[in-house]
């Protein structure tokens, strides 16, 4: 094969994974927090969540509120108290009795959503009150640490990695976080390092993505030279 036809192969290469990864709604995006009317408007646990009404939790707990109710969107108290970064409620609900494992209705957990808020210090409190890391989320049927490599949240996956993440986890588009780290980061820093962690935690740099591409080829089609002395 000649120089200009390996370069129009990489080219053609990298140009259908960036429209498939273009044509993909981002894991950020594809969260839904709360927003500020349904806050205003909650009531009972889901209020005490949003407003980290710590003074409320327990009352409301011990006259009954249920520690699992469900708003619209499917999101319990803890949910709400997550994507609001509110720590200590978090840990006032889970000793309450929430569920740190429960999906809401977009398939997230509140390790997941701590992981697309680069928040490692919620994300290691998720995992102490007995969040999974291993949970199967978002409609990709993702990993929170495949959501943190995606966006180059480098300490979360060096949390995630470090609870036992599965590292090699492969998602239903075919993407492994080391993957998502390639094709979904802009080759830059906080992707590099994020790639790093990955590989220096034991991820597997030869597993190919459908095309048959593996990270290397896949990072190469992109130009990304750092990335590529890293998986080479």
């Amino acid at each position: 094969m000649t120089g200009i036809s390996v370069r129009l192969k990489a080219f053609a290469l990298g140009a259908a994974a960036l429209a498939g990864a273009v044509s993909l709604v981002s894991v950020a995006d594809a969260q839904v927090a709360p927003s500020e009317a349904e806050g205003r408007a909650y009531e009972g646990l889901h209020a005490a969540a949003w407003n980290n009404d710590l003074a409320a939790i327990g009352p409301l707990l011990a006259a009954g509120a249920d520690p699992n109710a469900r708003d619209s969107a499917g999101r319990t108290p803890l949910h709400v108290a997550a994507f609001q970064s509110h720590d200590e409620a978090v840990a006032a609900l889970v000793a309450g009795g929430s569920d740190p494992n429960a999906l809401e209705n977009g398939v997230y957990d509140i390790i997941t959503i701590a992981a697309v808020a680069d928040d490692p210090e919620l994300v290691r409190l998720a995992i102490e009150l007995g969040g999974n890391p291993g949970n199967i989320t978002s409609i990709y049927d993702g990993t929170a640490l495949i959501a943190a490599a995606h966006l180059g949240h480098v300490e979360v996956v060096k949390v995630l990695i470090e609870a036992g993440a599965p590292l090699d986890h492969i998602n239903n588009l075919g993407w492994t976080a080391l993957i998502e780290a390639v094709v979904l980061g802009d080759g830059g820093p906080d992707h590099v390092a994020t790639a790093r962690a990955l590989v220096e935690g034991g991820a597997d740099k030869n597993i190919p993505d459908r095309g048959g591409q593996t990270p290397f080829e896949l990072a190469e089609a992109r130009g990304y030279a750092a990335m590529m002395d890293l998986l080479r």
